[in-house]
């Protein structure tokens, strides 16, 4: 009977979860990963609750998340994996390259930001470094970063404020808002009272300076936290 090689006996198997809302992007992704010896894609999800529902039942290494995700968007999906299991690397992979999109996906917790342009080129570059605790940003994202913070971190005219001026309850309704959800739709969603509903969406139009509901939409659209 043959023996086993030290080094295969005592490889860490990498498990990922891919989330994403399009069936081809996670199916790309998977076959790019599972080019890699030793990592495997145990899960995958097409919502934000689906995802952070992976990571509780499945304890993956890695998670790459779509930030302009169903049901549940990607800031708040990435915040509630990073609270229920901080041990998990958090990559986000998007096609927005943007600096609010970038800082927003940073502050919710995720170590590491790629351009679905660079898919190719940089995922698996970006997993190892994940895997070892490293830091990973697309280079293509940097011009557009530094240039978001030389005109003005948080600036105040509509259009150009961070979604996480905003907590992830008031993320989370502003998307179904943003959706076409009315207020007792919203709280039949999220689990709470229509008058709950009510105050998180006044509370929203007035931390974003916003007095109608297409002003609303149009700020969720430019942010990226709905798609049309």
């Amino acid at each position: 009977m043959g023996t086993v090689a030290p080094e295969t006996a005592t490889m860490k198997k990498i498990r990922v979860v891919v989330a994403d809302d399009h069936a081809v992007v996670r199916r790309g992704v998977r076959a790019l990963l599972e080019t890699h010896e030793g990592w495997e894609v145990c899960g995958e999800a097409a919502t934000g609750a689906e995802a952070v529902a992976q990571v509780k039942r499945l304890n993956p290494d890695i998670v790459i998340m779509d930030i302009s995700m169903p049901e549940m968007n990607g800031f708040e999906a990435i915040r509630q994996i990073h609270a229920i299991a901080p041990e998990v690397g958090i990559l986000t992979l998007t096609m927005h390259d943007s600096g609010p999109m970038f800082r927003g996906a940073m502050e919710a917790g995720a170590h590491g930001y790629v351009l679905k342009s660079d898919l190719d080129g940089r995922l698996i570059e970006a997993v190892e470094a994940v895997c070892e605790h490293r830091a990973f940003f697309s280079p293509s994202i940097s011009q557009a970063v530094l240039g978001d913070f030389i005109q003005g971190v948080g600036r105040a005219r509509f259009g150009t404020q961070y979604p996480s001026v905003l907590t992830p309850r008031q993320l989370q309704v502003l998307q179904l808002l943003a959706q076409g959800k009315t207020n007792k739709e919203v709280a039949s969603t999220l689990g709470i009272s229509t008058r709950t509903a009510e105050t998180h969406r006044y509370e929203i139009m007035s931390r974003l300076k916003i007095q109608t509901l297409s002003e609303l939409v149009l700020f969720a659209v430019r942010n990226h936290l709905v798609d049309l």
